[in-house]
């Protein structure tokens, strides 16, 4: 029982932190939608402030990364949330979110051993 509540306190908790999650007005348009496969390109929003006037750093990319999960699942419900910030540093901030991606898994894989 005491786990059940650790559990569902600690996705109450995510949840509640993926408030911070980078969000951005994005328009899709259905009518002209076609896969394409192609490489990732320059990033043309890259150190260029957000309507807040921050531009994500190191720090933010490893927050991000962390919530990443949470960000996916709501981004499913609610297309203006992201899990990737565009108005970003670079390198610093993919480093950030990867390290922090890495950071969550680490975490998961660490507290869900066997018991002996």
């Amino acid at each position: 029982m005491k786990k059940i509540f650790v559990l569902v306190l600690f996705g109450i908790l995510i949840v509640t932190l993926a408030g911070c999650a980078p969000g951005s007005k994005v328009e899709l348009d259905k009518a002209n939608s076609v896969m394409q496969f192609t490489l990732p390109g320059p990033n043309p929003q890259l150190d260029k402030p957000a309507e807040n006037g921050s531009v994500a750093g190191l720090g933010t990319g490893l927050w991000h990364g962390f919530i990443s999960i949470v960000t996916l699942i709501i981004s499913f419900f609610n297309p203006t949330i992201q899990m990737y910030e565009v108005h970003n540093t670079g390198p610093l901030y993919n480093l950030g979110f990867l390290l922090g991606a890495i950071l969550l898994f680490a975490i998961a894989v660490f507290t869900g051993g066997r018991r002996r």
